[in-house]
């Protein structure tokens, strides 16, 4: 199956679009982007030129996605949630070969109406709570909060808080998998 798109929805030239991906109400998805499989871009969302999606990336209403971001597989980005991609940004000076690029990796959720500077890394499976404002590089498995955000947890790949013993270890509740935390460092024992 192709990819569904509402008919209020535009989709401009060179866009590769991956199978079973739907595009909702009002959806703008702009020339030269890449947007895997099974994703669901929601109503009124902006994937600016050269955005890439990996395949089963989840973005709710009203976000726009600029250009230099680059999302993993299983990524979730809540309803308005904000990206940007200039540091210094001016009206009358352009600065378009300035883009910063934002990579957010596999499995990360952003919440809802977050804001999300540019040039930084989130790590795969970080949970950043909504209204949080990230101007620096998350960890993987981290959970951030705030303004500015600041790094208060970790999580598993489920989402849940992981509540580290003595050993540092921990476990999913939800999957029951166990997690390793060793030199500011969280990672799945497999």
């Amino acid at each position: 199956m192709i990819y569904t798109a509402h008919p209020s929805a535009i989709i401009d030239q060179n866009c590769s679009i991956g199978a079973n991906t739907k595009i909702w109400h009002f959806s703008h998805i702009m020339e030269n982007c890449i947007i895997g499989e099974k994703c669901n871009i929601g109503q009124n969302c902006v994937v600016s030129p050269e955005v890439v999606l990996g395949n089963n990336v989840k973005i709710q209403n009203n976000v726009s996605v600029y250009t230099g971001v680059i999302c993993e597989d299983d990524v979730f980005i809540g309803p308005s949630a904000v990206f940007t991609n200039i540091l210094n940004p001016r009206s009358a000076i352009p600065r378009k070969n300035q883009y910063k690029k934002t990579y957010i990796k596999k499995g990360a959720s952003i919440g809802a109406n977050s804001t999300i500077l540019c040039g930084i890394t989130i790590g795969a499976y970080a949970l950043i709570g909504a209204g949080s404002v990230i101007t620096k590089d998350v960890k993987p498995y981290s959970l951030v909060i705030g303004n500015p955000g600041k790094q208060t947890g970790w999580v598993s790949e489920y989402g849940h808080k992981l509540i580290f013993d003595q050993d540092n270890q921990a476990m999913c509740t939800e999957e029951k998998s166990f997690y390793n935390l060793s030199d500011g460092v969280v990672r799945k024992i497999v």
